[in-house]
C-alpha cells in the first residue's frame, strides 16, 4: 500500500492499525445527549426517553461515555437514566460543545493495532473531519469531538488525510484532510470495507472530498482505516439525508456473512435500487477471495411524518456487548427482522428498540452510537 505522498507522518495503515468489527468486545459506547429540537421537530420531548432505553440495554455489559454540553444536560441525563434504571456508575460524562447528536458520524473512530505476545492491543483514534454530510452548516463543534476523545483517553490521534491530484502536475498531489462518516462505511474487521457510490463517489451531490475520484478515495480509505478490500454498492434508501449511508442498507453480522435490506413491493421507490444492490453483491469477494453469505432483511412499510419519507430500516441495528439493538417501527415485519437477526447472532440476544420517533431525525440506533473497542 503506497504511503500518502508529501505527508511527513506514517498513515494508520503504515503504523499497523486496522478498523475492528463492531461485534468485537467494547470498552464503552459513546453517545451524545440530545439538545437540538430541529433534529426532531414536534417530537423532541420523546427523544431523551429513547436514549434512556438504549443506555439501559448498553450499560448492562459496558460503560457509556456521554457527551454533554453543560451541567444542565448532565442533570437531564441523570434524571432520565435514573428513571429507566440505568446504573449511573457505568456512565462517564464528557463535557464538550456539540451541534447535534449523531455519534456514528461525529464521534471518535477507533482503530486498533493487534497485540503481539504479551503486549495489549493498542487503540488509536482517526479524526475524519466531519462536515455535516456536506449538506448542513452546523458542524464546527461536532468536528472536534475526536480530538476531545483522544485527549481524555490519552490515545494517539491520526488526522485522516488524502492525496488530491493537481492540474498540470498529477505526480505532485496536494495532501488535505479526508472527510468521511462512520455511517458511510461497513467493515468485517478482517480487511473488507463496503460503502455506496451514492455517498462518496457522486460527482455533484453532497461531495465530501472535491477533486477526488474513486482511486483516490479508495487509497484514502485503505491508508486511514487499514482495510485492504473495498466493494461499492449503488444507492441508499429514500429519505436518507446523508445521501446513501450504508448503515441503513447492508451490514456484516460476522466476518463472512452480511444482511441486505430488500423491498418486496415493486411500486416502492426503494425496490429497484435495492434489487440492483442485491445483484451487485453477487460479485462481492472477501479479503480472502471467498464469497460471503448474504441474508435478506425485510423493509418495514413506508414511514412518513409531516409528509416526509423517513429512512426506516432494520439494518440500522447496533451491536453492543450485551445485545444487538434493533430499531422497530410498529410494523408486522418487526418480528420477522428480529427473528432473522436472532438466528444470525447466537452469542448475544437480539432486542427491539422502538424507533418511530427516533427516525424522524432521519437516523436511529446505529447513527446515534459509536463503539470504543476493549
Amino acid at each position: 500500500m503506497p504511503p500518502l505522498k508529501n505527508h511527513p507522518h506514517p498513515s494508520p495503515a503504515e503504523a499497523g492499525y486496522t478498523l475492528p468489527a463492531e461485534w468485537e468486545k467494547h470498552e464503552a459506547t459513546w453517545l451524545s445527549w440530545p439538545h437540538n429540537p430541529r433534529d426532531w421537530p414536534g417530537k423532541f420531548c420523546l427523544i431523551p426517553w429513547a436514549y434512556g432505553e438504549m443506555a439501559r440495554k448498553i450499560s448492562a455489559a459496558e460503560n457509556i461515555r456521554l457527551l454533554v454540553r453543560q451541567q444542565q444536560d448532565e442533570a437531564a441525563a441523570r434524571h432520565v437514566f435514573k428513571q429507566v434504571g440505568v446504573d449511573l456508575r457505568k456512565v462517564r460524562f464528557v463535557t464538550h460543545p456539540t451541534n447535534r447528536g449523531w455519534m456514528r458520524d461525529t464521534g471518535p473512530l477507533f482503530i486498533q493495532k493487534a497485540k503481539r505476545g504479551k503486549t495489549k492491543a493498542e487503540t488509536a483514534i482517526v479524526h475524519c473531519h466531519f462536515n455535516a454530510w456536506a449538506k448542513y452548516a452546523d458542524w464546527r463543534k461536532d468536528t472536534h469531538i475526536p480530538e476531545t476523545g483522544a485527549r481524555i483517553l490519552r490515545q494517539k490521534l491520526f488526522h485522516a488525510q488524502c492525496s488530491v491530484p493537481t492540474a498540470g502536475t498529477p505526480s505532485r498531489p496536494v495532501v488535505q484532510n479526508f472527510v468521511m462518516e462512520g455511517g458511510g462505511i461497513e467493515v468485517n474487521g478482517r480487511g473488507t470495507l463496503l460503502s455506496t457510490e451514492e455517498c462518496y463517489l457522486h460527482p455533484r451531490i453532497q461531495v465530501r472530498n472535491p477533486g477526488l475520484g474513486k482511486p483516490e478515495i479508495e487509497a484514502a480509505l485503505k491508508n486511514n482505516l487499514g482495510v485492504k478490500n473495498i466493494f461499492w454498492l449503488g444507492k441508499g434508501l429514500k429519505g436518507d439525508d446523508t445521501h446513501g449511508h450504508i448503515d441503513d442498507l447492508c451490514r456484516f453480522v460476522n466476518e463472512k456473512t452480511l444482511v441486505l435490506v430488500r423491498e418486496k413491493n415493486p411500486k416502492d421507490a426503494n425496490y429497484r435500487p435495492l434489487e440492483e444492490n442485491w445483484e451487485r453483491l453477487q460479485d462481492l469477494r472477501l479479503e480472502n477471495g471467498q464469497r460471503p453469505g448474504v441474508v435478506a432483511l425485510p423493509m418495514p412499510e413506508p414511514l412518513y411524518f409531516s409528509g416526509q419519507r423517513l429512512p426506516a430500516s432494520y439494518a440500522n441495528f447496533y451491536i453492543c456487548n450485551a445485545a444487538v439493538l434493533v430499531p422497530t417501527f410498529n410494523d408486522p415485519n418487526d418480528r420477522v427482522a428480529l427473528g432473522i437477526l436472532g438466528e444470525l447472532f447466537r452469542d448475544r440476544p437480539v432486542a427491539g428498540i422502538h424507533a418511530v420517533d427516533l427516525v424522524w431525525g432521519l437516523g436511529s440506533l446505529h447513527c446515534l452510537t459509536q463503539q470504543q473497542p476493549a
